[in-house]
């Protein structure tokens, strides 16, 4: 199937949500810190979310046997295991500092065991990487302003920073200060919005924290102006159908509106967001969302392209994947 062959990259992935059952009764049993569940299996049957909060609950739940280095390495590597198997050559990875010094897991363990892997994807997985660190929105400003802090340091490890966690109730313009800040320390910023929030905070992602992608963003059609500025501003969104029917963004994959958004002219891009959760990986959501909304090839294309034109990469790099993109693409299967 094309939609899997391609290469492509992955624009939105939290590393903590590429976290397996297998790999979290592993970890939970070296560093013996029991488990709600007793079974892998049970842990699973617990992946039935209502919406956005139910699975941050077992999230959270399940970040809690992660307490070493080597334990964010084993997660990391997991996850370019999968990713290469999905056919991704570049990731742009988020994580989520403050989900484990709420913990009292040091900052420094959870970069130092992350980067040790990341540093060595190209040559261990073919696979170029990038951070990217998030706040968690609904904990306080002034403990995102913390981590920044925390974080400049190894800011040479972080491309970007961004916005995730629970939206409602939780504005973009929260952390105002937060982004000034991190942007003239020159991180390049991103932010979730629009996904269960409204569109007034894309508005508010676009011009308070002033992000170059919008995470999800899903909700931006219900603005006719907004969707506009989108379009002719060539704002990317990563979007991640497997994960909005999930977290019953959408009732099906039927009703996505992935295919509105490229008729729309939108900049969007196909991502898994938390696939150990949600039923796939990134190829995964490429395929089913083609079949789901029958996307033609054309439109498939377009899609893998976007990836790496809304990525982080510089232009060599960007140029010389999308000429594997073509390639690929020739053969026609």
């Amino acid at each position: 199937m094309l939609a899997r062959r391609l290469p492509k990259a992955e624009l939105h992935v939290h590393i903590e949500g590429t976290f397996e059952p297998e790999l979290i009764f592993e970890l939970s049993e070296r560093n013996r810190i029991p488990l709600p569940y007793p079974s892998v299996d049970a842990l699973r049957r617990a992946y039935a979310f209502t919406d956005l909060q139910s699975f941050l609950n077992l999230y959270y739940a399940a970040t809690a046997v992660l307490r070493e280095e080597r334990d964010f390495a084993a997660l990391a590597n997991a996850y370019f295991e999968r990713a290469r198997e999905q056919n991704v050559v570049h990731a742009e990875i988020f994580f989520d500092p403050q989900a484990h010094t709420a913990r009292g897991v040091p900052f420094e363990v959870v970069i130092d065991g992350l980067w040790s892997v990341v540093r060595e994807s190209e040559a261990r997985y073919g696979i170029t990487s990038k951070l990217i660190m998030c706040f968690l929105r609904d904990q306080t400003a002034e403990s995102a302003m913390a981590t920044l802090e925390t974080a400049i340091p190894h800011g040479e490890r972080i491309v970007a920073v961004g916005l995730d966690s629970a939206e409602l109730a939780h504005p973009p313009s929260k952390f105002r200060d937060v982004f000034d800040r991190a942007r003239a320390e020159g991180f390049l910023t991103v932010a979730h919005a629009g996904e269960e929030g409204p569109p007034a905070y894309v508005w508010e992602a676009l011009d308070i924290l002033r992000v170059s992608r919008i995470d999800h963003g899903v909700r931006s059609l219900e603005d006719p102006r907004l969707v506009e500025r989108l379009r002719d501003e060539r704002i990317p969104l990563t979007v991640c159908p497997l994960s909005n029917v999930k977290l019953r963004v959408v009732d099906t994959l039927r009703d996505h509106p992935l295919a509105r958004m490229l008729a729309a002219g939108l900049h969007a891009t196909v991502n898994s967001d938390d696939p150990a959760y949600f039923g796939g990986y990134v190829g995964d959501n490429f395929a089913a969302v083609t079949e789901a909304l029958a996307l033609d090839r054309d439109a498939l294309l377009t899609l893998v392209r976007n990836s790496f034109t809304a990525s982080f990469i510089d232009a060599g790099t960007r140029d010389a994947y999308l000429g594997r993109v073509d390639e690929v693409a020739a053969v026609r299967s």
